[in-house]
């Protein structure tokens, strides 16, 4: 529980200032090589992730042993989907290698089983 919603933090802070920086000191280098929009895509669905582990985290101090695995399981895949997806997309950005974006699908898909698992779990609150 802990670990998740501090997890979830360290993530938001982390796309709070990523977000701040792309639109100041990146804003040049983004729209030179066409890349706002792909950024901009990273940093929402890592904010949008790490509000759900925070979440994740906070129902796990009241679910019994049977939703606790279900909800770690979950904002687990949030975590590596965040990583995978928004990093790819991060890798676009900073780099121009385009090939990055070949991972981008198996990050979205572990956001998707993170909340398939977060549905499973609601189902054992």
């Amino acid at each position: 529980m802990k670990f998740m919603i501090q997890a979830g933090g360290i993530l938001g802070a982390l796309a709070v200032a990523l977000g701040a920086f792309g639109a100041h000191a990146l804003k040049g280098m983004l729209e030179a090589s066409g890349r706002t929009e792909t950024f901009e895509t990273a940093v929402k669905y890592q904010f949008y992730h790490a509000i759900a582990m925070v979440l994740v985290g906070l129902l796990m101090k009241g679910a019994g042993t049977d939703a606790v695995k279900l909800l770690d399981w979950s904002g687990n895949a949030f975590a590596v989907g965040v990583i995978i997806f928004s990093g790819s997309l991060y890798a676009i950005c900073f780099t121009g290698i385009t090939k990055f974006g070949a991972t981008a699908p198996i990050g979205g898909l572990a956001l998707i089983a993170g909340r398939v698992l977060l549905i499973l779990a609601a189902g054992k609150l």
